[in-house]
């Protein structure tokens, strides 16, 4: 009977110690569309640089181009290869032996994000028309938690993002496309972002450019206090669809200006600071058996399953590049930002949902991949 008291709290303390060592209060989740692993850890690539994707070579070499892909990464993601490096982890560095990758078949947009946000490769979501998403997301499933509620916003360049939340069934606040935010409580600086998107080119359509969803993003973040905000970039991807290397390379690093920026003002908030994890990745990888490879993705295109993602804040080890020989998948990560947070988002989802990578979170090196 002693025995079995002791055992008990021993387990007390350990639950009581692990709920003092979480820190994490906020989530915030950026994702660049289709951007690949070998750019983010090898830099600018020589073979695209020398075909007929980049216009302006000797320009793009003057701003990308270095002898080693240490050199040549740093010039392109400045942030990553300072901050992130130094303080968190990035996973998917195939050269060091570490693989990421999207667990659904399909290797293309809608698919990506529904897995990354319900934690479910499911085979029914396989194309990128708008239909309401059947399955739950994590955002979803927080948002009806205590001190969640209305806590919660998805600020997206592309317009097809109310479909994959669904915000019929979800009521999550999810602003995508050249869609004017109409909050509770609009500052002028919000009411002059609306006027100023329909003012900004429309050359991408309906998807929106990704600096009018930074900066509404950015303000709404400053006004309103998520708990959990989701940014989402587009046009990584639709400048290598174009083929223009020049534009991809040109908006990775000014997607990383932004996140720098984003992460300066989480560290001096004194809502944030300290109390927030940034998540950066991607929803599919592109090809790269050719430089004509590189501008496409899906089932047909070899390794364009291949992705990486990064992760700061006050729970991650400050590892850097992560060189186990695994391989994670985005299914991960739902409970992932569940578990940061203090919730099991697997136990409660009403789908399967993929395990949580302990690395992220804990001085504990456990199993990443499952």
């Amino acid at each position: 009977m002693k025995k079995l008291t002791l055992l008990l709290l021993a387990f007390c303390f350990a639950i009581s110690v692990s709920a003092q060592n979480h820190k994490t209060q906020n989530v915030i989740v950026v994702t660049l569309d289709g951007f690949r692993w070998q750019e983010l850890f090898r830099g600018a690539d020589s073979t695209i640089i020398n075909s007929k994707f980049t216009e302006s070579k000797a320009d793009v070499r003057k701003k990308y181009w270095a002898a080693t892909p240490d050199e040549r990464r740093k010039m392109l993601m400045p942030f990553f290869w300072s901050t992130i490096a130094s303080q968190g982890q990035l996973y998917g560095d195939r050269d060091a032996g570490n693989c990421d990758e999207v667990a659904n078949n399909y290797h293309f947009s809608y698919p990506g994000y529904n897995e990354i946000f319900t934690g479910f490769p499911d085979v029914r979501v396989n194309s990128n028309n708008p239909v309401p998403n059947p399955n739950t997301s994590v955002f979803e499933y927080l948002s009806k938690q205590r001190g969640f509620e209305n806590k919660i916003a998805v600020f997206a360049s592309w317009e097809a993002f109310p479909a994959i939340f669904n915000v019929g069934r979800s009521g999550l606040t999810v602003n995508a496309g050249y869609t004017d935010f109409d909050g509770p409580k609009t500052d002028r600086r919000l009411d002059f972002l609306n006027e100023m998107q329909h003012k900004a080119p429309h050359y991408l359509g309906d998807t929106r450019i990704d600096f009018m969803t930074y900066e509404l993003g950015m303000e709404y973040l400053k006004e309103y206090k998520p708990r959990v905000l989701y940014l989402a970039f587009d046009e990584t991807d639709d400048m290598a669809h174009a083929g223009n290397y020049k534009m991809y390379l040109g908006q990775a690093h000014q997607e990383d200006a932004y996140l720098q920026e984003l992460w300066q003002y989480i560290q001096n908030d004194p809502q944030y600071k300290d109390k927030t994890t940034l998540i950066i990745t991607c929803d599919h990888g592109r090809g790269d058996a050719s430089p004509e490879a590189w501008r496409s993705h899906g089932a047909g295109i070899k390794n364009s399953e291949q992705t990486w993602f990064a992760v700061i804040g006050p729970d991650t080890p400050n590892d850097g590049i992560i060189k186990t020989k695994t391989t994670t998948y985005h299914k991960q990560l739902a409970q992932s930002i569940a578990r940061l947070l203090g919730f099991d988002f697997k136990k409660n989802a009403d789908h399967e949902v993929g395990d949580a990578i302990e690395a992220m979170m804990t001085k504990e090196k456990t199993s990443l991949g499952k």
